[in-house]
């Protein structure tokens, strides 16, 4: 190391604040801040998902002309959207606490719940379409990426 860079590290100094000064805001300034921004709702987003795997599956439905692919798509939307409820209640609701373990408990029971009504598929839907099922559900579930997309440059504009 040449010996400039070594007196240079000497001669810092690291008792300086380097970070600019942050004040609190007051409630009316919290308050115009959020009215100025708002955020899309967890529940806008799950039912976007809703509206999105219903038409999807009433397209497929209709494009194949038959039940059991209609029946297949609605139950891949149901697969989605009913955990992605239960996990929203769980982690929003009116007595839910914001904290990291239990957004992580309602994650694995979400996950959990998912794979269980895929493996009951077969069971309750007779014939099973497979590849409606699983396009449906992949559909679905990457409705929630374009959804906060569109909700991020709406906010933009505003």
């Amino acid at each position: 190391m040449p010996a400039n860079q070594d007196s240079d590290f000497e001669l810092s100094d690291w008792s300086k604040d380097i970070d600019p000064h942050v004040e609190a805001l007051t409630r009316e300034e919290a308050q115009a801040l959020i009215a100025r921004n708002p955020s899309m709702s967890v529940w806008q987003v799950v039912a976007a998902q809703a509206l999105f795997g219903l038409s999807v599956a009433l397209l497929w439905g209709g494009l194949s002309r038959s039940v059991s692919a209609l029946l297949s798509s609605l139950y891949a939307v149901a697969v989605v959207v009913v955990p992605s409820l239960l996990m929203a209640r769980g982690v929003f609701g009116r007595n839910a606490r914001r904290v990291v373990g239990r957004l992580l408990v309602w994650e694995v029971l979400k996950l959990g719940l998912i794979c269980a009504l895929l493996a009951l598929a077969p069971k309750l839907i007779k014939p099973l379409d497979w590849v409606a099922l699983m396009v449906t559900l992949v559909l679905v579930l990457k409705v929630v990426g374009v959804v906060l997309l569109i909700g991020q440059r709406h906010e933009k504009k505003s």
